[in-house]
């Protein structure tokens, strides 16, 4: 699985583990960020009116998804440069969702 995929299920299962509505908010709220990194959207703006915490946790997700997905792209970038490394190209899970695209 894909770093980014699995990180946004992890976030999913701590939400779902969540002990409270806050917390399970912050773990959604990231994996919203995660999610718009891979759908190269940027929903911050969403996220002025919400709680200090939970707008840092979507930035946070949106911001190391964008990381995970400039590594997963150098790494691709420099596999495909030296012939003698074979490896599988990486493949980034898309969740269909509505909404705009920036």
């Amino acid at each position: 699985m894909p770093p980014i995929s699995a990180r946004i299920e992890w976030c999913r299962q701590r939400s779902r583990q969540a002990h409270s509505e806050p917390e399970a908010d912050a773990w959604q709220a990231e994996a919203d960020g995660l999610r718009d990194a891979v759908m190269n959207r940027d929903h911050s703006d969403d996220y002025l009116l919400c709680s200090p915490e939970i707008r840092r946790r979507y930035l946070l997700g949106l911001q190391d998804g964008l990381a995970l997905l400039q590594t997963t792209r150098v790494q691709h970038t420099n596999h495909a440069t030296d012939p003698g490394i074979l490896q599988p190209v990486p493949q980034v899970e898309v969740e269909a969702r509505s909404g705009d695209e920036r």
